[in-house]
């Protein structure tokens, strides 16, 4: 099957998108590097197998263009493409709250890109906080191994402020200021609820 990404280019499979092998998940934590999504995803089981919380990660959206059917019983996908995720990448349900929220890497180590986002999420992120729900941006910084958390209304202010002519980046310095370094841990590996808890519950 021919895959697409929303700018048009194919898909291409790599070695680094293969199953990591046993040897490197056996591996120190502090030497093998992270993968956000695998860490959230992660520690989104262990806060469900420990009754803490229940949040998903969102599946990709895929537009199917071109099927072939070899039976009448069959049909084999030949062409599609990842659509463009309308909203955030994970929500679910925390202690009666909504929780909703984006994931980001960036290799940067001085500023944040607000390329990575589109105008459609940050719609979704204030129709969020509109609600009453949690919403918020967890970002990498992968040659810095720094994970912190940012509320959504600091990243609309942000997004409003490039859209009025000012810096296309979040300056890391602004990040390490308004949000909050979630420490990398073991179980679960990533515990950003904890810092939801104790700094956006009201």
């Amino acid at each position: 099957m021919s895959l697409h990404y929303p700018n048009g280019k194919k898909y291409i499979p790599t070695r680094e998108n293969k199953t990591i092998s046993s040897t490197a998940r056996n591996m120190s934590y502090s030497n093998r590097g992270m993968i956000l999504e695998d860490d959230l995803n992660e520690t989104n089981q262990y806060y469900l197998q420990h009754g803490i919380a229940v949040i998903y990660k969102k599946p990709t959206p895929v537009q199917i263009v071109h099927v072939d059917y070899p039976q009448r019983s069959s049909a084999v996908i030949k062409e599609a493409y990842f659509k463009q995720p309308s909203t955030t990448d994970y929500n679910g349900v925390y202690q009666g709250k909504y929780i909703d929220f984006e994931a980001k890497e960036t290799k940067n180590k001085t500023s944040f890109p607000l390329k990575n986002f589109h105008a459609h999420q940050m719609e979704h992120m204030k129709q969020v906080i509109k609600q009453d729900g949690i919403c918020f941006v967890i970002v990498r910084f992968v040659m810095l191994e720094e994970i912190y958390l940012l509320e959504g209304k600091h990243v609309i202010a942000f997004w409003e402020r490039m859209q009025m002519g000012g810096r296309k980046s979040i300056k890391k310095t602004e990040i390490e200021t308004l949000g909050h370094l979630i420490p990398i841990g073991f179980h679960p590996r990533l515990d950003y609820l904890k810092i939801v808890k104790q700094k956006l519950f009201a």
